[in-house]
């Protein structure tokens, strides 16, 4: 962006009574430089302040105080843009946007020769900094589209941008037109990044071994490894999250980060191995270990069955000096839920509801919920529901797990009450529909699984296939139930008929 050339204010006339100094005092010390002087020192010294100011999220006040010095002297861009920059890192205060407008506006009077051409680069890559990150990023992308000389910074601004904003096609497309000269350490992690954070799990994978196999390839740093072990716990691949520790393990620098450390007993919990994780954990010094890292290791043993090892952590912690947050008390009622320690789980949300020092989330009531659902107790669960909807709106997984509860007792009474929330919530979900309808099924009630296979058609929802994913020799396989179009269907339908036939022949010798 190329800012229009305005004039500086003309400097007021001296008063007719003053006296013109005199060579010799001229030579000493010339008032014009002294009052240039103290004018540049009042702007550094305002401008600091406005700095600290909004480096504090204060941008009312910053605003204020940037207002009270326009009435005096021109800022400087470096004040603009220190703006700019708290406008973009506090998006959620009402004076972000407004501020950040006015700075905008202030910037097209600026004159274009105060600030070197390098500054216009900052200052245009800043305003779309503040853009993207107040959810404009349309105008953030005019504006970059509008910057004469890009450079790194402002492609990386803008891939981050789109990420931000949900915008995954658009990143991708202009990641792909980036010079690969002008591409670092940062624009493959904000594409990786944004892919993991969006979703596009595979996709971020893939760009990591494009990055390998770039002409100059880059080493991940630990935000990056993050961001891949992330994908990895996703998608369940294992070979793959353990190829990405042995790689960590041989870079000192990576392995001492407590983020990837963290993102490791995540990864290992969520494949299935907390075996694994917990040998990450233990080769944490105690001193390294964070609240996060031990709830890491809480609810990787609670989510993998191993109730007596989370609860153990759980008390270790406490132990340790960390005081339980939400996460803590999730991995503990889904410790108890598995386990079937009703009255332990139900202490430790009485605990929760008195203390007051964690405010009961939706995923601590679906967690009670199905602790008290597993053990037959449908009513108290129903109770715990109801009492729910008196603070917040219970979700599909929580009132899902008291409808499997249902099927499993017979309950079709309690079933279909809960149907009605269920259908209000997500009236498109193929899988409560067909839930209630195993209900009835179960129940001998086959008018009422007619019913809701009729309501099924009439609204249009279809029963969508299962599908299953494999990590194979570090390949990641998605099996859908139908599907012929993997390129080894053959051999696998075959494999499938071969495994029937024995278990027929088992069937028949048993």
């Amino acid at each position: 962006m190329v800012f229009p050339l305005t004039r500086l204010p003309c400097p007021p006339p001296l008063p007719p009574t003053q006296k013109h100094p005199s060579s010799s005092s001229l030579r000493k010390s010339p008032p014009k430089e002294k009052e240039k002087e103290k004018d540049a020192n009042v702007v550094v010294s305002r401008s600091s302040s406005i700095a600290r100011l909004a480096r504090r999220g204060l941008l009312s006040s910053a605003a204020s105080a940037f207002s009270l010095m326009l009435s005096e002297e021109e800022p400087n861009h470096i004040t603009i843009l220190t703006l700019l920059s708290a406008c973009a890192d506090f998006p959620s205060s009402p004076s972000s946007l407004p501020l950040g407008l006015s700075l905008h506006a202030r910037l097209l009077k600026l004159p274009s020769t105060l600030p070197p051409a390098r500054s216009h680069v900052a200052l245009s890559t800043a305003l779309v900094d503040m853009y993207a990150k107040n959810s404009l990023p349309s105008l953030a992308r005019q504006l970059f589209d509008r910057i004469p000389h890009k450079n790194s910074f402002s492609f990386n601004t803008m891939l981050a941008g789109h990420m931000r904003n949900r915008q995954v096609p658009l990143a991708l497309s202009l990641f792909q037109r980036m010079p690969l000269t002008l591409r670092d350490s940062i624009s493959w992690t904000a594409i990786v990044d944004g892919l993991v954070k969006n979703g596009f799990l595979l996709e971020a994978l893939h760009q990591f071994q494009q990055m390998q196999t770039s002409a100059a390839p880059i080493q991940p740093d630990y935000v990056l490894l993050v961001a891949l072990v992330s994908a990895c716990a996703g998608l369940g691949a294992l070979n793959q999250g353990m190829w990405f520790h042995r790689y960590s393990m041989a870079r000192p620098e990576l392995s001492s980060s407590v983020r990837l450390v963290n993102s490791l007993i995540d990864m290992y919990s969520r494949c299935g191995r907390p075996d694994l994780a917990h040998q990450v954990f233990a080769g944490v010094q105690g001193g390294n270990r964070t609240r996060v890292t031990w709830n890491s290791m809480i609810v990787g043993f609670a989510v993998n069955g191993c109730s007596a090892e989370a609860l153990r952590h759980f008390a270790m912690m406490e132990d340790a000096g960390f005081e339980p947050d939400g996460v803590s008390y999730t991995g503990a009622l889904t410790a108890c839920s598995h386990a079937g320690l009703v009255e332990e789980g139900l202490r430790f949300y009485e605990i929760m509801r008195r203390d007051g020092k964690v405010v009961p989330r939706i995923e601590h009531y679906g967690c009670v919920v199905d602790l008290l659902a597993r053990a037959g107790r449908l009513e108290e669960a129903m109770g715990v529901v109801e009492s729910m909807m008196l603070v917040m709106r219970p979700n599909n997984v929580v009132l899902g797990s008291l409808l499997a509860a249902c099927r499993v007792r017979g309950d079709v009474g309690l079933a279909e009450k809960l149907m009605g929330y269920m259908v209000d919530l997500e009236p498109e979900s193929d899988s409560n529909y067909v839930l209630l309808s195993n209900i009835y099924a179960s129940a001998g009630e086959w008018d009422g699984a007619g019913k809701v296979r009729g309501v099924m058609k009439s609204l249009g929802v279809r029963k969508r296939p299962g599908f299953s994913m494999v990590e194979i020799d570090g390949a990641l396989h998605e099996f859908v139930a139908g599907d012929r179009g993997h390129l080894q269907t053959g051999s696998i339908y075959d494999m499938l008929k071969l495994m029937c036939s024995d278990m027929k022949l088992q069937e028949e010798v048993g």
